[in-house]
């Protein structure tokens, strides 16, 4: 089958393209998200040592691999562009839980399809792979879901986002969230009993959805959104040299106070300096945008963007223990071979990530029976349900990933189906 009978032409995808469509928050979006693949293929190493899987990156091996990441950690910017691309659809005394539920449906539908293949193939592995080789994969093999939980509670917030139509409003906002984040970190640092209260900072990832907010509505100048990035830039470039943070914005296990999770202020002011780089460089983008192979590749890139995203990391591990068990283990930075080996892992996680792409996209666009469909009327106690149990879906879904598919994890993965199951289940009311 051709590429051509598989996606629609440019110039058909340019036709349908309403002339108020935002290119640029789309273009943010899908680069995140390529963004996030090419840096998970190009850090990840592993070896098979007296048959235990090590799993590990390149960040361990050098402090300017550390450095890029203050590049490289892109995962603001989608949670920028996602509440820039619905704020809007929200309408103030609607049903709270029926919005959600649509977001919710699209978002986790491929879901259902990865936590199937893993549970497969997780049940084939453990009777093939030594127990140290399966437990790492059985760990790994949801990590990704820790985006999908959290991005699932911003977006319960918007609501609340979508009050914010002042600039003053926005900049007491994001300043009162960053504040609280300040004092978060400097309890848990200097009073370890206190440690836990650093997952208080989940509420980082509220700070791209208020800029996306200020993006959509203008509250903010391209000039000035440079501004607030090069301050940014400054303040967080202190805090890491005079401070108590590490320079590495990704988590290492040898990092004695994490950046990414629990978040760190360093982490909420890179949110702040990427989101307000990205409002000043929108004008741009978006005349980039209009060029029609590039807009083909964005629209065709995020009508399965979550397929991208989940099905890369079942490719990368395939990979790896293919090269580990042939005898060509990526690990080692100073190896001969590391250079070559890294090339040639690139280009297979090419073939691999497009054949997923190709294949699966569909399981993302196409209807899923007994999960879509769901609707409630308007606003009311089912609404409210509705809404707090796709948080408690988030909630479940994001706690996962501290295990896996294995030992609490498998609670927390079973937490997050019921309540999606009784979300939709109470979702069952008709469209007038």
């Amino acid at each position: 089958m051709s590429v051509a009978a598989l996606f629609p032409r440019p110039a058909e995808v340019e036709a349908s393209t309403p002339p108020e469509r935002d290119r640029a928050i789309d273009v943010i979006r899908i680069a995140a998200l390529v963004g996030v693949v090419v840096g998970h293929t190009v850090m990840a190493t592993s070896t098979v040592r007296d048959d235990v899987f090590i799993w590990s990156n390149l960040l361990t091996a050098s402090p300017v691999f550390q450095a890029l990441t203050w590049l490289f950690q892109i995962m603001p910017l989608f949670f920028f562009a996602g509440v820039a691309a619905s704020v809007q659809s929200w309408t103030p005394g609607t049903s709270w839980g029926n919005w959600l539920m649509r977001r919710c449906t699209r978002l986790y539908r491929p879901v259902f399809y990865y936590l199937g293949f893993w549970g497969v193939t997780l049940a084939v592995l453990r009777l093939v792979l030594p127990v140290h080789v399966y437990e790492p994969v059985a760990g790994i093999s949801v990590q990704l879901l820790w985006f999908l939980g959290a991005y699932v509670l911003v977006l319960a917030a918007v609501p609340i986002l979508a009050r914010i139509t002042s600039t003053g409003r926005f900049v007491a906002a994001a300043a009162a969230t960053y504040g609280l984040i300040a004092v978060v970190d400097l309890i848990r640092i200097n009073a370890t009993q206190w440690s836990t209260l650093g997952y208080l900072n989940l509420t980082v990832w509220l700070i791209p959805g208020m800029f996306g907010v200020a993006y959509r509505r203008g509250l903010l100048s391209p000039r000035a959104a440079l501004g607030v990035g090069a301050a940014m830039f400054a303040v967080n470039v202190a805090l890491m040299t005079w401070g108590p943070y590490e320079l590495s914005l990704v988590g290492l296990e040898t990092q004695q106070l994490k950046n990414m999770s629990p978040p760190s202020l360093l982490l909420a002011g890179h949110a702040i300096m990427m989101c307000a780089l990205a409002i000043a460089a929108a004008p741009a983008i978006a005349r980039w945008a209009r060029r029609p192979r590039v807009w083909w590749l964005t629209v065709i890139g995020n009508s399965g963007a979550m397929t991208l995203y989940l099905w890369h990391l079942p490719a990368l591990l395939a990979m790896h223990l293919g090269f580990d068990y042939l005898g060509y283990p990526r690990f080692d930075p100073g190896a001969a071979n590391f250079v070559a080996l890294s090339v040639l892992q690139v280009l297979v996680m090419a073939v691999l990530v497009t054949a997923a792409f190709v294949l699966l996209r569909p399981l993302e666009s196409n209807p899923l029976p007994l999960w879509d469909g769901g609707f409630v009327a308007g606003p009311g106690l089912r609404s409210a349900a509705v809404g707090l149990l796709l948080c408690t879906a988030g909630a479940a879904t994001l706690a996962s990933v501290g295990w896996g598919l294995k030992d609490e994890g498998l609670f927390c993965v079973a937490a997050m189906l019921l309540a999606l199951v009784a979300a939709r289940a109470l979702a069952d009311e008709r469209p007038d």
